[in-house]
């Protein structure tokens, strides 16, 4: 799809046909033969090139992007790479409070401590990233999805404190009750 823009067998016959034939007219205004099927043909597929726009997203790590670039060079070829960049401090903060919104916390201060502590946490991988890259030559990426595994991970980790807590308090009040009673 990526080399001639077309993708075999997507419509049927007779929708491909009305497809052909809507840009029949506007063919003609570009002085292309009407009447040969194949001209216009082309000049539909010339149209869907120009137009049609692909958002491919691979991430980099590990040899997956490699691999699909080896087997499908029209990636390469036929598209513009657009790196990705850190997010900004800010915005690691503003996610990390929306994600963490459901969680119930006894003042909003806390909330956005923990936010900042999070983003805080994951620019220092970033620089802890860069040394690494230093001392050993190999890279290791932070993304998006770490930073958001990060906090998932943290909601995870803080609902089984919370239960484990419980239950020791739950133990306690039940041992309580028994001296009490003794």
């Amino acid at each position: 799809m990526l080399n001639s823009g077309w993708i075999f067998d997507l419509f049927p016959k007779e929708d491909t046909d009305t497809l052909i034939s809507n840009v029949r007219n506007e063919a003609k205004g570009e002085g292309v033969d009407v009447n040969n099927l194949q001209a216009l043909t082309i000049y539909f597929l010339d149209k869907v090139r120009k137009n049609l726009k692909v958002v491919l997203c691979f991430s980099p790590v590990g040899d997956t992007m490699r691999i699909r670039s080896r087997k499908f060079p029209g990636i390469i070829n036929n598209t513009s790479i657009d790196w990705f960049h850190p997010w900004p401090h800010d915005a690691l903060i503003d996610v990390a409070f929306r994600f963490l919104e459901d969680m119930e916390f006894p003042t909003d201060e806390i909330r956005q401590a923990i936010s900042l502590n999070m983003a805080k946490v994951h620019s220092s991988i970033d620089i802890a990233n860069e040394k690494f890259l230093k001392l050993e030559r190999r890279f290791n990426y932070t993304t998006p999805k770490s930073f958001l595994e990060l906090i998932d991970f943290y909601k995870k980790l803080l609902g089984e404190k919370r239960e484990n807590i419980q239950k020791q308090i739950l133990r306690y009040e039940m041992g309580l009750n028994i001296l009490a009673e003794t």
